[in-house]
């Protein structure tokens, strides 16, 4: 595919910051080196106010700092195992002041710790976008941040086969709806869903496919972000994606991924300087 002339934004976007610190310091390198514009953070961990403390300001300048809204992991009073929350939600079983509060809890936290709001709010597991989660979520943001709202990264896969399929039918639709009804910003496909499985080569390939998507879907005037979960090595066995996480963060920091960003002639943008700029 033949690259455009003018460059093709994208948002470069890390998961989990501040679930362990080798995922941290992974996420960090890779932000000075230009390689991510954005990392979402799950604020209830306990390692949360000594990764907040390393987010600097030349860091929150190089990249937007989020919200990784959490309900199977750290979070509180609501916390299930991932099947049960779709299931409770899906049946619209969960306490909604219970709901509401999970979120506030981790709003408190985020501003409490950086002194401002998030830059975007996802998902842990795309749980933002779960029936009355959504809802919350957005009645939260919108009482909290009317006038500045913080973006919404959307969680919609585009060409990542069954996996894919299963997270755009957990209410991408819908999210997308309902938070351009409130007057937020969002994206509009993601790029990155696979099983975790690649090795580095595999993983440069696929990158590869997802930057080509990127850059046919901004020639229809589509936003896309791209998802990552890098991270140094680790070797904790309770982390499901350990082993990815290390290929990842050498694939995305290597010459190779660098040499195919401007092959494609794709320019790595914070998800707030795009939204100002439309």
């Amino acid at each position: 595919m033949a690259a455009l002339l003018t460059p093709t934004p994208l948002i470069l976007s890390a998961d989990d910051y501040a679930q362990a610190e080798a995922i941290d310091y992974g996420i960090l390198n890779l932000i000075r080196m230009g390689r991510l514009t954005a990392t979402s953070c799950l604020t209830l961990s306990p390692r949360w106010p000594e990764a907040a403390a390393a987010l600097t300001p030349d860091i929150r300048q190089q990249a937007d700092i989020g919200l990784h809204l959490d309900f199977t992991q750290f979070s509180r009073p609501v916390r299930h195992s991932h099947p049960q929350l779709l299931m409770h939600s899906m049946l619209q079983l969960l306490d909604e002041h219970q709901v509401r509060a999970t979120i506030a809890l981790q709003l408190d936290a985020f501003e409490q710790a950086m002194d401002s709001a998030p830059d975007y709010v996802d998902g842990h597991q795309h749980v933002h976008q779960l029936p009355q989660i959504r809802s919350a979520l957005l009645a939260e943001l919108q009482s909290r941040y009317a006038g500045n709202l913080p973006w919404i990264r959307l969680s919609h896969p585009m060409h990542d086969g069954w996996k894919g399929r299963v997270i755009s039918t957990l209410g991408s639709s819908a999210m997308q709806k309902l938070a351009a009804s409130y007057g937020f910003s969002l994206t509009d496909g993601l790029l990155g869903v696979y099983g975790f499985d690649r090795t580095a080569d595999e993983y440069l390939g696929q990158l590869g496919r997802w930057l080509e998507i990127a850059v046919d879907q901004a020639q229809h005037g589509h936003r896309s972000a791209l998802m990552c979960h890098p991270g140094l090595t680790t070797q904790d066995a309770a982390d499901p994606i350990s082993q990815a996480r290390p290929v990842e963060y050498a694939v995305l920091a290597g010459s190779d991924f660098d040499e195919l960003m401007r092959k494609l002639n794709i320019q790595p943008v914070k998800g707030s300087c795009l939204f100002q700029q439309s």
